[in-house]
């Protein structure tokens, strides 16, 4: 009996400062796609931010770095274009409901998801930071002999410097074609560069400095857990008096 006691003893000693090191972390972004989550993390580990992801229960993944580095990754992570805009697809904007929606709610929801679509498709061009794209199809009257032509917006952000700048057309062109009636003159982009200063520097955090860090709480945790020992021993009773008094 006395050796098991002894053995959960040592095992609590060992425990307690691997559970202070695993507190010195704190979550930097949540929510995150697989993909999001792994290219943040290279980036911030190629720029010596110690940092990990855990997986959460709804399969999404947490991004979690050291709490002294913590204002650095951030800005490592907003001048890198990190986190990506999110954008929804045609089945998201268009799924299935109780609710019937009238013609115009139909084609207010069909225009938003069709910017949506050619968003994340221009987004996805190496070198864009940002892009937004809005679509105006007109309800023209079937008797009208001049009807109101369809036109586009385009908005992009990009990295100065990267081969976006010389993309005008090709963004054009993809927009045109993906709208029925758009022809290309009636699609506008406006460019805006983002200047690339260089990546902040990260301070260093050595894995000993976040090990005494954590150790320096170990006292406190060591005179909670002998205190919890005394008067789990004093008085074995105490949870059952106090469930009965709290009744």
């Amino acid at each position: 009996m006395l050796f098991q006691r002894l053995r959960s003893f040592k095992a609590a000693l060992f425990l307690i400062p691997m559970l202070l090191l695993c507190a010195c972390k704190t979550e930097l972004m949540t929510s995150l796609a697989e993909d999001d989550a792994n290219v943040m993390l290279a980036l911030l580990l190629q720029h010596g931010v110690r940092a990990d992801k855990i997986q959460q229960k709804d399969g999404s993944d947490t991004l979690r770095v050291e709490q002294a580095q913590f204002a650095q990754a951030v800005a490592l992570l907003h001048e890198a274009g990190y986190p990506r805009q999110s954008f929804q697809s045609m089945g998201q904007v268009f799924q299935a409901s109780g609710l019937v929606s009238s013609p115009q709610q139909e084609r207010a929801r069909f225009l938003w998801a069709l910017g949506q679509e050619l968003s994340r498709t221009i987004s996805d061009i190496d070198g864009v930071l940002t892009a937004r794209v809005q679509v105006v199809l007109p309800n023209n009257d079937l008797l009208n002999r001049e009807p109101t032509p369809s036109s586009a917006s385009v908005f992009v952000r990009y990295k100065d410097q990267s081969a976006a700048q010389h993309l005008v057309p090709q963004i054009k062109q993809l927009v045109a074609d993906s709208v029925e009636g758009l022809s290309y003159d009636r699609v506008s982009v406006v460019m805006v560069p983002v200047a690339q200063k260089d990546m902040p520097a990260v301070a260093s955090v050595s894995s000993s400095e976040g090990y005494w860090t954590g150790l320096a709480m170990l006292p406190a945790m060591l005179v909670a857990l002998v205190v919890g020992v005394f008067v789990s021993r004093r008085w074995p009773d105490l949870p059952e008096r106090f469930r009965f008094r709290t009744k």
